[in-house]
């Protein structure tokens, strides 16, 4: 279990991760790994420790990240279904840039024992398809309790049989949000935000109603996870072995004792934004020990009040998942600035659903320049159904 990373191979576990155990169960067949971005800590595909993760539709330009090994591989057609991790949006980037099917999970709603974990209170496991039914799919097997052993979930969760339930995919009634913060990045591309407003706004054909609605905090969702983000990777994947401490759950020991010992030994294998994460909460942590990561912590609550309000109205809301195009892959003639700015320019409109917890899901619904554009939805929480329903809607139009 590399977790894309060079310093952590070798690494056998001897368990498995909830998911895969609840995969093989229901019948499923594991036939490998994908591989991922170098810790997880980018949104692009040529930090892993394998080597580029090309995209499948267009092999020059970026798969995205961090779950790129795992987008290609469905969009390739080599996979029915993969399961991806989101802490930043590293499920629906992929997804968006591949052309397929994402779903960040209401966070708990998927356990997360047996993965490395970045920040307790971030962390997300999801399904990766082709369709909006096959996700919904795996969707139903991933999700539900798990004894105990993830500290993230409460003990009773609303799980639902959700590909039957989204059969029915009638949403005429159902009231969805432009949110208008998300077209409005100083690196968003009118092209993608053009075709975005034109499949959302079509939605009014099926009965739905659409208006633009505004989030303020979306602006400065991005600050507020590099605060958490930093510091809370540092803690519990950098000095604990992606295990963390002060919870009750399952530690998954034989991890945390090889990535503890890995990374202070290999540290040369990590890429240079987990280098540059490593330095910047070193510095953070010395020079104001817990301030960043508690008044990050309190401004997410601002942002979840936001998210709530909205959603008291309206049951969907809607904006481009990444707001430009997948862009070519650095050469070896890049710098590392420039490495780092290609890893980390992607998730402004995707950082707030990890942030709040809420349900996310990025779909394709259109091509421009033969690459594809991915719409992303969100939801209240635990409100899948809701949003696979629209989801399916939308597929049903665009393919």
């Amino acid at each position: 279990m590399m977790n894309g990373c060079g310093a952590l191979e070798g690494y056998m576990p001897e368990f498995d991760a909830s998911v895969v155990t609840r995969i093989l169960d229901e019948g499923g067949h594991i036939i490998g790994k994908a591989a991922c971005e170098n810790l997880c800590f980018s949104g692009s595909s040529f930090t892993s420790g394998k080597g580029t993760i090309r995209n499948p539709v267009k092999p020059l330009h970026s798969a995205g990240g961090s779950s790129g090994g795992s987008a290609a591989l469905v969009a390739s057609g080599a996979v029915d279904l993969a399961i991806g991790g989101d802490q930043g949006g590293s499920i629906r980037i992929p997804a968006a840039w591949c052309g397929i099917v994402g779903q960040k999970p209401t966070f708990g709603l998927v356990p997360y024992t047996g993965a490395m974990s970045m920040d307790p209170s971030l962390d997300h496991l999801g399904p990766m398809a082709k369709t909006v039914h096959d996700c919904a799919l795996l969707l139903e097997v991933l999700a539900g309790y798990d004894n105990g052993l993830d500290p993230r979930q409460p003990s009773i969760l609303p799980c639902h049989e959700y590909s039957k339930e989204i059969e029915d995919f009638d949403i005429s009634g159902l009231k969805i949000g432009l949110v208008s913060e998300g077209f409005n990045w100083p690196h968003s591309d009118h092209y993608v935000n053009d075709l975005v407003r034109g499949a959302i706004m079509a939605l009014k054909q099926a009965g739905a109603e659409v208006e633009e609605v505004s989030i303020p905090m979306l602006n400065y969702s991005g600050a507020i996870w590099e605060c958490l983000a930093c510091e809370g990777t540092f803690d519990n994947m950098f000095n604990c072995g992606g295990g963390g401490t002060g919870h009750s759950g399952f530690y998954p020991t034989s991890m945390m004792a090889f990535a503890g010992k890995s990374f202070k030994t290999k540290a040369k294998d990590l890429s240079h934004n987990g280098k540059m994460f490593m330095l910047s909460a070193e510095y953070i942590k010395q020079n104001y020990p817990g301030q960043w990561y508690g008044k990050a912590q309190n401004l997410r609550r601002l942002l979840r009040e936001e998210y709530e309000a909205i959603l008291k109205t309206y049951d969907v809301v809607a904006m481009p998942t990444v707001p430009f195009l997948a862009p070519k892959l650095p050469t070896k003639d890049s710098s590392v600035f420039d490495l780092i700015t290609e890893s980390e320019n992607m998730s402004d409109n995707l950082f707030s659903a990890d942030l709040t917890g809420f349900p996310a899901l990025s779909l394709n619904v259109g091509f421009i320049d033969n690459l594809p554009v991915g719409a992303h939805l969100e939801a209240s929480p635990f409100e899948e159904v809701k949003l696979l329903k629209v989801a399916r809607k939308l597929e049903f139009m665009y393919t």
